[in-house]
């Protein structure tokens, strides 16, 4: 019944996957739809007000620009709010401000799209900083991951270096995209039961007599957005795991597709703005064999559980898991959210067996198994140009794809992407792991608490936003450090890829000869998995191999 569960999960998405890829590909080609007398007022008045004329077309480096300047200055506005939000209105609770640096290290995480939380929403944040620098910013960094998406799109098919217009393609992404979805979705969940109101939290008598403060909010809202948008986080410290976030199997069905459904769909949207289609298939095919992989293998390894359990009669592994879910799709939401780089959580990732904890920590760490909004999809293409440079290489010919020649600057700016990624967890951990303040937030020890910090930067670096729970984030040393993680992992990459837009744009076309390498069969879709797999293996495979993996072989047989 599990697996049915799941089939049906998958199904449901892949036919959803033509009909909305096909739709962005009308947004973002700014073509004329019946939704423009709806859309056209809203977005036109966006543009006045920001001074914008949207006819200007960007080359890399201005597109690049705008999106650095308006993530900026937003981040410095969702800082004030949090430092400042206990003297400010729609504060029923009474919430105190934050402190400088956890305030700090939720706004680099909002405006990076990462949500991470060292904190618990429901007892750190007023309904203001809910709402304005919670919810805002999980449509704006989603839309933003959108723009650059589209735009590198652009450089590959372009004769110029013209990537569009940032600010268009920012207010398009919310208006028509992520605004009408999340507002459907929103109003699915009030009827399942999620919470939508102002008012604050209430005093309650439990059967037993015992006074029980239940708080509520403006739940349903943000999580609409915080799934569509790939966003993550939640308004409780338990995340979707919490009954008013997902009170039923059929809102945690809506979670699960809402997360896969805009990364799937650009794939697609990818393959029709180029004007090959067996190319996006070629790429999708790709991310979704890992991604069959990786649920199966952690869709397996819940339904073993743990051996030394069976004798007792204990089957699965239900330890951190809600009755409601199941082992079925407590591993699917598992293997999604890490794939999607959403960050949000049904069950607690602390409680997965070794072999489950691998597959969130391999997915994230991979970063392009659909990836989130926008920037997952950057980052398979980031290995497919990297693939079609060695293949390049073993037959003696100059790389090309989509008859633009990939050269030495495209492969450096590549690199860069690649290696950064690596870095900025693997250092961070190795430093936490030599601090003592930094070793006595772990709760358990060992091979299990070296996967807790190593987690953490991989969650910070993939702006993911998840984490394993054992470990006790909300210290100076982690805000800060995750923190930095977030906003590296974030722009160095993604200014590394404009770049590469940049100079493909203004590239000649070269035709197609019987010595040109096919990047849409079968054969390249092979090829680019195992480069992905083995790139991965390369650079993580040792620090897996302490954490999780050596767990799993400790394990009583």
């Amino acid at each position: 019944m599990g697996l049915v569960q799941v089939i049906i999960t998958l199904v449901i998405i892949m036919l959803l996957v033509k009909p909305v890829g096909s739709y962005m590909v009308k947004v973002f080609d700014y073509e004329k739809t019946g939704l423009d007398r709806f859309f056209g007022p809203f977005e036109r008045m966006s543009y006045r007000i920001m001074g914008v004329n949207e006819g200007e077309a960007m080359g890399w480096k201005k597109y690049l620009g705008a999106m650095l300047l308006t993530n900026f200055i937003m981040m410095m506005l969702l800082y004030a709010i949090f430092r400042l939000q206990k003297f400010l209105p729609l504060n029923p609770d009474h919430i105190d401000n934050m402190p400088a640096p956890l305030a700090f290290n939720t706004a680099a995480s909002f405006i990076t799209n990462t949500n991470w939380q060292a904190y618990s929403g429901e007892n750190a944040l007023s309904y203001l900083s809910q709402l304005l620098a919670i919810t805002f910013p999980m449509f704006t960094s989603a839309a933003t991951g959108f723009a650059l998406a589209i735009a590198f799109i652009r450089g590959l098919i372009g004769r110029q270096d013209n990537l569009g217009n940032y600010y268009v393609d920012l207010v398009r992404s919310i208006t028509r995209v992520f605004l009408p979805l999340s507002f459907i979705v929103a109003l699915f969940l009030v009827f399942q039961g999620v919470p939508q109101t102002f008012q604050g939290a209430v005093d309650a008598t439990t059967i037993e007599g015992a006074k029980q403060t239940i708080t509520r909010g403006l739940v349903a809202s943000l999580e609409s957005i915080k799934h569509i948008g790939t966003n993550g986080g939640g308004w409780f410290g338990t995340n979707a795991a919490h009954p008013f976030e997902n009170p039923t199997p059929l809102t945690n069905l809506v979670h699960t597709i809402c997360m896969m459904l805009l990364p799937t769909a650009l794939v697609y949207a990818f393959g029709l703005m180029i004007k090959n289609k067996k190319q996006g298939w070629a790429v999708f095919a790709a991310m979704g064999i890992i991604f069959l992989v990786m649920l199966a293998t952690v869709f397996v390894a819940e339904y073993n559980g743990v051996k030394a359990l069976d004798a007792l009669g204990v089957h699965g592994n239900m330890e951190g898991k809600e009755v409601r879910f199941g082992l079925s799709e407590s591993a699917l939401f598992t293997a999604a959210t890490t794939a999607a780089t959403t960050g949000t959580v049904n069950n607690m990732h602390e409680s997965l067996t070794p072999m489950g904890g691998f597959v969130a920590l391999a997915e994230m760490m991979l970063n392009n198994v659909y990836g989130g909004k926008g920037v997952g999809l950057l980052n398979g293409l980031m290995y497919l140009i990297l693939s079609v440079f060695i293949c390049g290489l073993m037959v003696g010919r100059t790389p090309e794809f989509l008859g633009k020649k990939i050269e030495g600057k495209e492969v450096k700016l590549a690199a860069i992407a690649l290696l950064i990624h690596p870095l900025i967890i693997l250092a961070p951990t190795a430093l936490a792991l030599v601090r003592p303040e930094s070793v006595s937030a772990i709760a358990n020890p060992g091979m299990h608490g070296l996967s807790e910090v190593l987690y953490a930067f991989t969650s910070g670096a993939a702006n993911n936003g998840s984490a394993f729970a054992g470990l006790s984030a909300n210290t100076n040393f982690y805000n800060l450090g995750i923190g930095l993680v977030m906003l590296v992992g974030r722009y160095v990459s993604i200014i590394a890829m404009l770049a590469i837009a940049g100079s493909l744009a203004t590239k000649r076309v070269v035709p197609v000869t019987t010595g040109t390498l096919k990047t849409n069969t079968p054969l390249f879709t092979g090829i680019l998995i195992m480069i992905i797999l083995v790139v991965g293996a390369l650079t993580f495979f040792p620090s897996l191999a302490l954490g999780p993996i050596a767990e799993h072989l400790a394990m009583p047989r």
